[in-house]
């Protein structure tokens, strides 16, 4: 993630409630995160205003919140409130098609959960049933737009008690603290997964990990796939169609293990969905360093799963780039854990992505013929290698910007793009973008590669050049300059200059820059012939070396672990909330001569106001309070106390912290049912003289001794 990012909100209800949970979110990942809530209900306006709050944001996400209701609240009877709701929805997903491109931020749009009074009638909720599938299937190849459905968030974030009918009819605050918190967190995770460096390779051990049970002292017919386990091969597999490859990395006898998945073929993941594995009695920390090696790609890549802490401490200790899962010690709690890693998320997944696996299957084919080569130079020749330039294509945008995310190795400057970051740069017409699709012998390897330049004062200025690293050793580098060249002169220009930064990843690209010049001014005319020679090959590059990587002196990834185990719930992250604003109330001079009802309020007034603290003689409205959050107000005090006071006791100027809990306990007084009073007046007239007198002096001493 990035040092500030910016949620820019439009909602179709007052969105102000999520502003705690994404603040605490920013503190919980070490960025600072902003977000500025556009005006209430106006969706269009945010969307294609040039100067509203989406067009400003460069740096974060753009979110839309829809419930489908708020799009014809006015409407009474359900035929004209259908027909403005379809009406709205068309002009909002016709926005969507288009104004992404304008925008510098990616937009999330999330389908928020309807009232249940207006989804109470069967053709009510068959509408906003139908309405969400048209919403969901037109967003799906929307350039730059995300779609988040209230399903979803519930499936991750369940909450059983989530609406509310009183904020909503007071202050258009239809949800509860807890579910607002759910949101929040799906839209930091969600906008996680777009801007987090993608992990590609998960390495697993075996015993105990893959299934219940030691192969090499249960024997494989011994060993158990019991549901937690079948349950993570499952989510395993589910990661491999994603895009991950699947690797293994275990202390055992080699034929031990492929015995085991011989026996079970009834398991979900069965050898063919491995990419390669290391089952030795070596450390694992040098296992995947070795897989690291074959697979061309860097450790950080790299998430390790086992059961052993030992085994994980050591790991982590040796390979600190390595993204190392302890699963949890009851492994019942292993489904909730591993869907509540934000690492193995997916926000894109693309075709190529689905493939990867194939890919690599052909890259290694590639390397071991390469091996088995006398001539190099004639078996490059024979490869049948196809490079195909096209101009970018709205469906080419998420891989494209993906490559970006995902390309280290052969990539001149590692910038980092969106959808939209891409789009703007196209739309302005000072760049042009160009996809690179690759199939030689041994298959196609789909779209591997993106280069983006511009054409100034005679010069073609190449903004971008990367290569996905299984299509390197080929020549393909060269093809792609040499066109350059070509594309250079059909634009008048007479050099190519390149941009280069230096990185410690991007050695292959700085080495095959050095490979065909001096410098980073090209002559067109002269690129047009580059062709690759066997002494420029670049396919014997390898990944940093481990001594080199364990120095690293931080880590992109955060307490993913910590998240999936204390922070994997909206009750848990609501605790976590108002824990740390409670610390600071409770260290107020004027604590300890509180009441209850005043220590509870005033955490109630900490939390809203965003105060370290508050005191009895407070004026809510002095502090800061206004009348959305005099709206939550009330309905915290409805929550914690039990009670719905009158809007205007909340909202009288000279009310203090003090003054509204004294009207809270009077509530609380007359709140009491007929036959819990009639059984206390009962109480109390069986009392004699002495009782009575007995009572009020320990109620109140002072007066009594009077």
């Amino acid at each position: 993630m990035l040092s500030s990012f910016r949620f820019a909100i439009s909602a179709t209800f007052s969105a102000e409630p999520l502003h705690s949970t994404l603040s605490f979110w920013g503190s919980q990942l070490n960025v600072h995160f902003e977000a500025r809530f556009a005006p209430y209900n106006q969706l269009l306006q945010s969307l294609l205003d040039p100067a509203g709050e989406f067009a400003k944001n460069t740096q974060g996400v753009n979110v839309v919140l829809l419930r489908l209701e708020d799009l014809a609240q006015f409407e009474q009877s359900d035929v004209p409130r259908f027909a403005a709701i379809a009406a709205h929805v068309q002009e909002l997903l016709a926005a969507l098609r288009t104004a992404p491109a304008n925008l510098l931020a990616p937009v999330i749009v999330c389908l928020c959960p309807s009232s249940s009074s207006f989804i109470s009638q069967p053709e009510r909720a068959e509408f906003a049933k139908s309405t969400a599938a048209l919403i969901a299937s037109s967003l799906e190849e929307a350039p730059g737009v995300q779609f988040l459905h209230f399903d979803e968030i519930q499936r991750r974030y369940p909450v059983e008690n989530w609406e509310e009918v009183t904020g909503d009819r007071l202050g258009k605050i239809p949800y509860t603290d807890e579910y607002f918190c759910a949101l929040g967190t799906a839209l930091v995770r969600h906008a996680h997964s777009l801007f987090m460096a993608p992990y590609k390779v998960i390495a697993l051990d075996c015993d105990n990990t893959l299934w219940q049970g030691i192969c090499g002292e249960d024997g494989p017919g011994g060993v158990q796939i019991d549901p937690p386990r079948r349950m993570l091969q499952q989510f395993m597999l589910q990661q491999r169609d994603a895009g991950m490859l699947l690797c293994m990395a275990s202390k055992n006898n080699e034929q031990d293990v492929l015995d085991v998945f011989d026996r079970h073929p009834e398991m979900p993941l069965q050898l063919r969905h491995f990419t390669t594995w290391r089952i030795d009695w070596d450390s694992k920390a040098d296992n995947l360093v070795s897989i690291a090696h074959e697979l061309g790609l860097g450790l950080d890549s790299f998430i390790f799963v086992d059961d052993n802490p030992k085994e994980c401490a050591e790991t982590s200790d040796s390979l600190p780039e390595v993204l190392t899962l302890a699963l949890p010690a009851d492994i019942e709690e292993t489904p909730h854990f591993l869907e509540h890693v934000w690492a193995f998320d997916h926000a894109v997944v693309t075709g190529e992505d689905r493939n990867r696996n194939a890919y690599y299957a052909q890259t290694q084919k590639f390397g071991s013929e390469v091996r088995k080569a006398t001539n190099l130079a004639e078996f490059i020749a024979n490869l049948q290698l196809r490079v195909s330039i096209s101009p970018i294509t709205p469906e080419a945008l998420p891989r494209a910007a993906q490559l970006t995310q995902r390309t280290n190795q052969f990539n001149f400057t590692t910038i980092r793009r969106s959808e939209a970051d891409i789009q703007n740069l196209v739309r302005t017409d000072s760049h042009e973008c160009f996809t690179i699709q690759v199939s030689d012998r041994f298959g196609d390897y789909g779209l591997v590669g993106v280069v983006i330049f511009s054409v100034d004062h005679g010069d073609l200025l190449l903004d971008t050049f990367l290569l996905s690293c299984r299509v390197l050793g080929r020549g393909v580098e060269h093809r792609v300059m040499a066109w350059l060249g070509e594309a250079a002169l059909n634009r008048g220009a007479v050099f190519v200059d390149v941009s280069f930064e230096p990185r410690k990843k991007n050695i292959p690209a700085r080495q095959f820059l050095e490979t065909i010049g001096t410098g980073l001014h090209f002559p067109a005319v002269g690129l047009t012939q580059l062709k690759w020679k066997p002494s420029a090959a670049t396919g014997d590059w390898q990944p940093a070396a481990r001594k080199e990587t364990t120095q690293l002196t931080g880590y992109r990834f955060m307490e993913f672990e910590r998240i999936a185990t204390k922070l994997s719930t909206p009750k848990q992250v609501l605790e976590a909330m108002w824990n740390g604003k409670r610390v600071g109330v409770s260290h107020h001079q004027d604590y300890a001569e509180m009441t209850e009802a005043e220590h509870k309020l005033a955490i109630i007034w900490a939390e809203l106001l965003e105060r370290p603290s508050v005191a009895p003689t407070d004026n809510f409205f002095d502090l800061g309070g206004h009348s959305l959050l005099a709206v939550l107000l009330l309905l915290r005090i409805k929550e914690t106390f039990g009670v719905e006071l009158p809007i205007d006791d909340v909202y009288a100027g000279t009310l203090t912290l003090r003054d509204l809990a004294a009207r809270i306990e009077t509530f609380q007084m007359g709140s009491i049912d007929s036959a819990e009073y009639e059984r206390l007046l009962q109480e109390i007239e069986g009392l004699s003289d002495e009782e009575v007198q007995a009572l009020l002096a320990s109620e109140d001493p002072g007066d009594n001794a009077s």
